[in-house]
């Protein structure tokens, strides 16, 4: 008999192959081993070398891939090396049409490296245009690379609508999908052939592991991502894995908090008088909200906003604030600010933030599992510090 379909919480908690090598363990047991004896000349155990195969790791893929409804994924050391990772299907001298905007880690990697090592060339283009993209396609495209939401400003993407445009032209999807974790979006339901993460953010949640993790959505794909994790190395190790597993367990009621907590949060910052602008996808003032409702389950964890004033006004707002975090990072339960143009965009030109829309008065929040009242009041503080002037 088919076994019943379980709720996205009850997989979190079960979903993979979880079954600990330790007799009678609830919860896998960290295999640290980097070898794995052999009973002879003949024999071909599943795991061998922890390069290839390691039995903490196989949980955590087996798991976060049911979770995408995936047939399976490679864990990586970070966020950055599964999106390197996912350019080592390509061919040498393939183009690639990349969502404007996209992470400044990524757009790094590709004009940085991959463009002098591989002669990857890209096309930046607004991925609702399908006009533009049709347009954009080239005989050695191989990929469309998306970003749904976009980090900072969270714009969003149709995700379906650019599957189809690609499947009938034969391109390779992948998105990153970090921002709304499995919870909050399963992209290759809606068509996507590959799906990443920072599983640094949401995924692990607290902010204690590194890794990125890559789901595939067939086994073709699988099979090439799983040579090429072997090949070049970039695994993560067993405990961020652990870390990683046990962070899964509990991503529908971090999620459900965040998000919850996050829709509030703009709708109050939307009110006030030190707000100039609020990016969040959740709000009915947001461009793409009915595009969110359709194939997002709420309107996430992150909100952005450009304060009044300038750099020293967002200075003022920062130093005022006692939650609320200065970090790079942003998934955690605890509440983080980010000043994007000299942190996580920090890497571009100011040119290219300005193409991009990032400017010194805009700031990314990644909204915690805290009461939302304390963090309302926090924010009410920095911002009535930086209108001072």
């Amino acid at each position: 008999m088919a076994e019943k379909p379980r709720s996205f919480a009850t997989r979190t908690i079960h979903a993979g192959e979880q079954s600990s090598v330790a007799d009678n363990a609830i919860f896998p047991a960290i295999v640290t081993s980097s070898s794995f004896i052999k009973r002879g000349l003949d024999d071909h155990p599943e795991y061998a070398y922890s390069r290839v195969a390691n039995p903490t790791r196989h949980a955590y893929e087996t798991c976060v891939a049911a979770l995408e409804e995936g047939v399976g994924a490679v864990a990586c050391a970070s966020g950055v090396s599964a999106t390197a990772t996912v350019l080592e299907l390509l061919p040498k001298d393939a183009h690639v049409v990349v969502m404007n905007g996209v992470y400044g880690g990524t757009f790094r990697l590709m004009e940085d490296y991959r463009a002098h090592t591989s002669g990857l060339t890209t096309t930046y283009v607004d991925l609702n245009d399908l006009d533009a993209v049709a347009a954009a396609i080239r005989p050695n495209t191989q990929m469309i690379w998306l970003e749904s939401p976009t980090n900072p400003l969270l714009h969003v993407v149709d995700i379906a609508a650019l599957s189809e445009l690609a499947q009938a032209r034969g391109i390779l999807t992948c998105i990153d999908n970090t921002f709304c974790s499995p919870w909050n979006q399963r992209p290759i339901t809606l068509g996507v052939d590959l799906v990443m993460h920072s599983a640094s953010k949401y995924i692990g949640g607290h902010s204690d592991l590194t890794g990125g993790v890559v789901v595939a959505g067939n086994p073709e794909l699988l099979t090439r991502l799983r040579k090429i994790s072997m090949a070049v190395g970039a695994i993560q190790g067993p405990f961020d894995c652990y870390l990683a597993l046990r962070g899964l367990k509990t991503l529908d009621v971090r999620m459900e908090r965040q998000c919850a907590n996050a829709l509030r949060v703009a709708q109050h910052l939307e009110r006030h008088p030190q707000v100039e602008q609020v990016f969040y996808p959740g709000l009915e003032s947001h461009p793409q909200h009915a595009l969110c409702q359709r194939q997002m389950r709420s309107g996430g964890a992150v909100v952005a906003l450009r304060v009044k004033g300038d750099r020293a006004a967002v200075k003022r707002l920062v130093e005022a604030l006692s939650i609320f975090v200065l970090a790079d990072s942003l998934g955690g339960v605890e509440s983080m600010i980010n000043h994007s143009w000299s942190m996580s965009h920090n890497s571009l030109s100011p040119q290219q933030k300005a193409t991009m829309g990032i400017s010194e008065n805009l700031v990314r929040l990644s909204i915690g599992i805290e009461d939302c009242r304390d963090l309302i009041e926090d924010l009410e503080a920095g911002l009535q510090a930086a209108a001072v002037a």
